[in-house]
């Protein structure tokens, strides 16, 4: 007998099984042959293709870019490789000053050219305008999706319907698998998805909304930080009584090339700009994604030890008060006994040590030296956290006009 199967989003599990079932175990491939008629697998598979298509919703994947000409090529073909067909893809240029236009001119995907560099939320925004299908998906031009990232999209927004906001996160092994790369993912996959059916945000790399629901909260703020955007919009979205979810299934693939510079300037970039809307949303000591208790605690470590240890150098101690610094660095390592756990079972022993060492001894500094930075400059960037500022409108406040595809 036959075996059938359900054409839903994954197409490519399907098309396998089918392929078998109908030549290999029912014979209808030498049926065809002895009939002098070659078996019309092309056709079939057009078919199927088509009835997916008929079944699901559009999914536009809505990509801003700036200057990503070494992934937004790779990123495109990663969507065009989804099992789940039925999809559109719309890359935001923000005046990007590189060659990132010609790199996709010929891939099967809409492309809108800002007028004037305006940042990735006015980005975004216009990407959903311009969109077709009824949910969006959002990632950005670094990230690369695996075969099956829609499909469970499409899977978790049906469960769980257009009052909520599906997240995905980062896959533990990166693209490039250099040690800060994969410290970086390893850090963010776990931060991210340890509190996965309540998380305070939902990260942008990896978000799934009904489009008349993104609609209703507004979009993203235009006039707001440079990063982090996601998280107020998770938070208005909460207010608004969506409900967030992260699907640890759901994954993207970053493309970081993280060296030691390039990990300290972006742990300081996102821990000045976070600790400004923290101050600013009276939250600076929540447990929040990547600005998790564990970090936190981690830096307030990092300091205890230095003081610590100066005050033995400073003044006589008695022989036992010299392990002091221990107690703090204990403390942390129970406290971050999980992260510990995912570097393990990550990258095994030797990268789980590693990583341990730069996360507890050179890790605070770019975290913690931002965060102070930040604390000082916040009533510079008070007025960009505060009320609702400008959403879904031009920064300059001129009416919203869409830019012309190319």
């Amino acid at each position: 007998m036959a075996n059938f199967v359900l054409i839903g989003p994954n197409m490519s599990e399907g098309l396998s099984i089918i392929g078998q079932s109908f030549t290999d175990r029912c014979g209808y491939r030498n049926l065809f042959q002895r009939m002098g008629v070659s078996f019309p697998i092309p056709k079939l598979a057009s078919f199927l293709i088509y009835l997916n298509k008929t079944m699901s919703e559009l999914i536009s994947v809505v990509i801003p870019n700036y200057n990503g000409a070494t992934t937004i090529g790779d990123c495109i073909r990663s969507v065009l490789s989804s099992t789940y067909r039925n999809i559109e893809i719309i890359v935001v240029d923000d005046c990007s000053e590189d060659n990132s236009l010609e790199k996709i001119k010929d891939l099967p995907c809409k492309i809108i050219r800002l007028d004037r560099h305006s940042g990735a939320s006015r980005a975004r925004n216009v990407g959903v305008q311009h969109s077709r299908g009824s949910i969006i998906f959002f990632t950005d031009s670094d990230c690369l999706l695996l075969p099956d990232t829609l499909g469970l999209v499409y899977e978790e927004l049906k469960k769980y319907g257009p009052e909520t906001i599906i997240g995905g996160t980062y896959t533990p092994i990166p693209h490039d698998r250099g040690f800060f790369s994969t410290f970086q993912s390893v850090f963010i996959n776990y931060s991210e998805t340890k509190k996965a059916l309540s998380p305070d945000y939902i990260p942008t790399h990896a978000m799934a909304i009904y489009k008349k629901t993104f609609n209703r909260i507004g979009g993203f703020r235009e006039d707001f930080l440079p990063i982090i955007e996601d998280v107020e919009f998770s938070h208005r979205a909460r207010k608004e009584g969506i409900r967030l979810i992260i699907s640890p299934d759901i994954m993207v693939r970053h493309i970081f090339h993280y060296n030691l510079i390039r990990s300290f300037r972006n742990a300081i970039r996102k821990s000045f700009y976070w600790s400004i809307y923290s101050l600013s949303n009276k939250d600076l000591l929540k447990d929040s994604g990547t600005a998790s208790f564990e970090l936190k605690f981690n830096v307030l470590s990092f300091l205890l030890v230095l003081l610590s240890v100066y005050g033995i150098i400073v003044f006589p101690c008695p022989a036992p008060v010299i392990l002091l610094p221990l107690l703090p660095f204990s403390i942390n390592l129970i406290v971050s006994r999980r992260l510990v756990a995912s570097f393990y079972r990550s990258g095994g022993m030797a990268f789980a040590l590693r990583a341990v060492l730069y996360y507890v001894f050179l890790y605070p500094l770019p975290v913690g030296t931002g965060s102070a930075v930040g604390v000082l400059c916040y009533p510079f960037f008070k007025e960009r956290t505060t009320g609702l500022g400008r959403i879904g409108t031009a920064s300059d406040n001129k009416p919203f006009e869409l830019p012309k595809e190319t």
